[in-house]
């Protein structure tokens, strides 16, 4: 596929057929990704390619408590678990919104589930001392995420990064065996999408790109 083909329909794939992905692919998809750029090019990336039952079967537990704020908020008309706004609902709210089976189905059900973990012993947090949440460090593994899902719309295949484990992340570590200083990135279901989609709504450049400054005029055609 063209670059910009491939940029344009890369879709948040939730819904996959049964047909497996094997090794081969998954190499290839990664092979590709690897290439990526990270800081220092120190590559302080790891994989865990997960298909086993038994890991499976532990995943609702990690995922639901996080999803079910996030719906809760959600439902309330809430950016759900941003930083700077903290949400008008209490415990009794948030712990009696249902999460849906299916929802938790599509993450922890697809042919195959990527773990990506970063080392922070590797990346620089130059926002370590700054008073909000840390988000520099992802620069040195999300365009290694983002370039597994490019890479596997080429092949085929397709997949959406999500973060919900993150809420529980010692238990999630602990499941997988994965060293202190290694921190979650992204856990990517991965397979063969029920419809590929083609067409995508983004928003305009206009929208969010200003020239010289937060208010400068719009960057244009």
């Amino acid at each position: 596929m063209d670059l910009y083909d491939v940029m344009r329909t890369t879709f948040a794939a939730r819904q996959f057929t049964d047909e497996p992905v094997p090794d081969p692919v998954l190499h290839t998809i990664l092979d590709n990704a690897r290439f990526a750029p990270s800081g220092g090019n120190r590559q302080g990336w790891r994989v865990i390619v997960v298909r086993d039952a038994k890991t499976r079967a532990a995943l609702p537990g990690i995922i639901a408590p996080t999803m079910q704020r996030y719906i809760a908020q959600v439902r309330a008309g809430e950016a759900p678990w941003n930083t700077i706004n903290p949400t008008a609902l209490t415990d009794e709210q948030i712990g009696a919104t249902e999460v849906p089976k299916a929802m938790i189905d599509a993450l922890t059900q697809a042919p195959v589930l990527l773990f990506v973990f970063v080392d922070l012993s590797v990346v620089a947090s130059f926002d370590q001392h700054l008073d909000h949440v840390g988000v520099i460090s992802g620069a040195s593994v999300y365009p290694f995420v983002w370039n597994i899902l490019l890479a596997a719309r080429n092949e085929g295949y397709g997949g959406t990064p999500t973060t919900f484990a993150a809420g529980r992340e010692p238990a999630l570590k602990a499941l997988l065996e994965v060293p202190d200083a290694y921190a979650f990135a992204a856990m990517i279901p991965l397979g063969r999408p029920v419809k590929q989609l083609t067409k995508l709504k983004r928003n305009p450049v206009e929208s969010f790109a200003t020239l010289e400054s937060f208010e400068g005029a719009e960057l244009s055609r």
